[in-house]
């Protein structure tokens, strides 16, 4: 092999490194944005760690997301639904839809949720 040239190896090598550098680039930007969003759009009620320990939270009688009871009631779908369109009962809003979230930052914001596990 001349001086300069990579062999396969070398650019398999290499490739793997790259692509597993911008992979963690990419977790690393997803997991500040689901903090960014959860910070903007949930802690006035839910508080930062999901206990609803805060005003507003109290106010409307959230539940507390870190129990074991709340996370295994918790149904993805579900709470998709609730984030995209809000919660209503009868005629009250409960919860307001989202705002400026994609269905992928949403999906991010309900991982967060599973976090908040004991």
């Amino acid at each position: 092999m001349e001086n300069g040239q990579l062999n396969k190896r070398d650019v398999m090598k290499k490739l793997l490194l790259t692509t597993g550098l911008l992979l963690a680039a990419s977790f690393s930007l997803s997991a500040a944005d689901v903090k960014e969003n959860w910070e903007k759009n949930c802690t006035k009620c839910h508080g930062a760690d999901g206990k609803g320990d805060t005003k507003m939270g109290k106010k409307a009688q959230v539940k507390d997301m870190t129990t074991a009871e709340y996370q295994a009631s918790l149904k993805d779908d579900k709470a998709f639904k609730s984030v995209k369109e809000g919660i209503k009962e009868g005629e009250k809003i409960v919860m307001k839809p989202s705002e400026g979230l994609s269905d992928d930052d949403i999906r991010a914001l309900i991982a967060h949720v599973r976090g908040f596990k004991k």
